[in-house]
């Protein structure tokens, strides 16, 4: 599976910018799809993430000023991110939770797996 994450670039405070993280198939299931992100010298955090049932969840720091969606016919996860800061300044990360259930008729199991895309750089200035 192959995560692939576009739309970054240089924008100046309170500009936008919109992300798209376009995956290929299989057989499984996509759970849960999402953007993290990672600034320098910092930990990589939880920006937002949209379940399969199109529940949304996001970090506090930009709810209200981005929003995340999906189009499951194109496989590909959107990241909305307006009035843009300083501090939104990251390398940002798609990411997919996918099930695997072709063993859960033969034996109740099913697998998981995550998969990561090429971080994709958002630089804001001040």
């Amino acid at each position: 599976v192959q995560l692939q994450a576009s739309g970054g670039g240089s924008v100046p405070a309170g500009g936008s910018l919109r992300l798209s993280c376009q995956a290929s198939k299989n057989s499984f299931v996509i759970d849960t799809a999402g953007w993290y992100r990672q600034a320098p010298g910092k930990q990589r955090e939880l920006v937002a993430i949209v379940s399969v049932d199109g529940t949304t969840k996001y970090a506090n720091s930009v709810k209200g000023r981005f929003t995340i969606s999906r189009d499951n016919a194109r496989n590909t996860v959107y990241l909305q991110m307006d009035g843009l800061k300083s501090e939104d300044t990251a390398v940002y990360y798609c990411t997919q939770h996918r099930l695997d259930y072709r063993d859960y008729d033969r034996n109740g199991q099913i697998y998981e797996y995550n998969y990561w895309g090429q971080g994709t750089l958002v630089t804001v200035s001040s």
